[in-house]
């Protein structure tokens, strides 16, 4: 809304320094303090508010050192991260971004999600919560919407010729209307030279036309992508600090990618493809990191809040969300290789419990205990430390992501 005020101002009334609203970067530097200010100051009252209304976690039995103690703290916590997420992104993004849409969308559909498990889990008593064959059902429905729309949308489009000389005075409005923009289903291929694919080429073997079928490959990808990271970002939150401090090295390395793949000089330089007003998620994730960051003030140990599925099924979906947008997807086990780790460790914790079982008549452990992290914290590591070192796995790893822009 922001953005629109001075945007007028500066076009209509021509008002010295309003002028500066155009930018992406002085847009996205607002919207870190923004968020950081509202997740902090008014992330104090929401914490207030939830536990005036009981709203704390039911801690089950797990054998784990400091387990009990978490009894009772406020969770859904995930409503500061949605708040000082979505304040700014209204204030200051252009709201008729195709990609900024889907992220609201994706924001609200996931917070909703998460907040019906909750609710069910605290005021109707029920631990399991929501079922998970719902969960799955509002997953696949987000990853339909988000896939059709991507794959069908105008304002949709890739420049996938590299440009040898660019014009530094050259308009947004120019750039946007060149011709050698294109609906394409393709992604990036981490380390390697010729780094595109293009999902419509899965299904060449069908001849002519083929690429009129191409959401047959692509919508499937989507729905598996938001599914598997949500799940995996849900899994990772256990611990104090986990989520979100894992959650945000990965969200800053999105927005390098976001910021130069919006960017026609950038992409250029780069040799990446030029993705069109995909530059304006920058924002969005500015406003998402600074919410993140805010609410590790609170969740830090010994954790006063806990984000509950509120806001880990929102992290996963607008994380991946993200990735597929900058058609950066492929990464993603690299760059979330955490909440990858975390969730292959319950699944073969889980797998081979039940193959030892039907083999051997008792049921035999990988770990100590699945998810991963609750395995270091049956080996007596302090939940800080593990944090701290999961957050520098996560450092690294991002660095790696974004070392891919030029390593091939």
């Amino acid at each position: 809304m922001l953005y629109y005020l001075f945007e007028y101002m500066y076009k209509t009334m021509n008002i010295p320094g309003t002028g500066v609203f155009q930018y992406i970067t002085f847009r996205s530097g607002l919207a870190v303090i923004l968020s950081l200010m509202i997740s902090t100051i008014y992330g104090k009252k929401i914490i207030g508010f939830l536990r005036n209304q009981q709203v704390g976690e039911t801690v089950r039995e797990l054998g784990l050192q400091g387990q009990n103690e978490k009894a009772g703290t406020p969770t859904m916590g995930g409503l500061i991260i949605i708040v000082a997420t979505l304040i700014p992104v209204f204030l200051l993004t252009k709201l008729n971004n195709i990609y900024i849409i889907l992220l609201v969308v994706t924001t609200l559909w996931m917070g909703t999600i998460g907040f019906i498990d909750d609710y069910i889990k605290i005021f109707k008593k029920d631990k399991q919560g929501l079922k998970g064959i719902f969960k799955v059902i509002g997953q696949v429905g987000l990853g339909l919407i988000v896939g059709s729309v991507l794959y069908l949308h105008p304002g949709v489009t890739v420049r996938n010729e590299k440009i040898k000389t660019i014009e530094l005075r050259q308009t947004e409005n120019m750039i946007s209307q060149s011709p050698l923009e294109e609906k394409s289903t393709t992604t990036t291929i981490p380390f390697f030279k010729n780094n595109e694919l293009d999902y419509a080429q899965l299904l060449s073997w069908a001849g002519d036309g083929y690429k009129d079928w191409a959401w047959i490959i692509f919508i499937p990808i989507v729905i598996f992508i938001i599914t598997a990271v949500s799940n995996g970002a849900n899994l990772t939150d256990g611990i104090d600090g986990l989520a979100a401090g894992t959650s945000a090295i990965s969200v800053a390395a999105l927005g390098i990618f976001t910021f130069v793949s919006g960017n026609i000089i950038f992409s250029s330089y780069l040799n990446i493809m030029y993705i069109p007003n995909s530059g304006e998620m920058t924002v969005f994730i500015a406003a998402f990191a600074g919410a993140l960051i805010g609410f590790l003030w609170y969740n830090s140990f010994p954790a006063a809040v806990f984000m509950g599925d509120t806001g880990s099924l929102t992290i996963g979906g607008i994380i991946a969300v993200l990735a597929i947008a900058v058609r950066k997807e492929l990464l993603i086990p690299l760059l979330c290789g955490v909440f990858l780790v975390e969730n292959f460790s319950v699944v073969m914790q889980v797998s081979y419990f039940k193959w030892t079982k039907r083999r051997n008549g008792e049921g035999k452990r990988i770990f100590l205990m699945s998810p991963l992290h609750h395995h270091y914290q049956k080996k007596g590591y302090h939940e800080s430390k593990i944090v701290t070192r999961f957050w520098i796995v996560g450092i690294i790893l991002a660095i790696l992501s974004i070392v891919t822009l030029k390593l091939r």
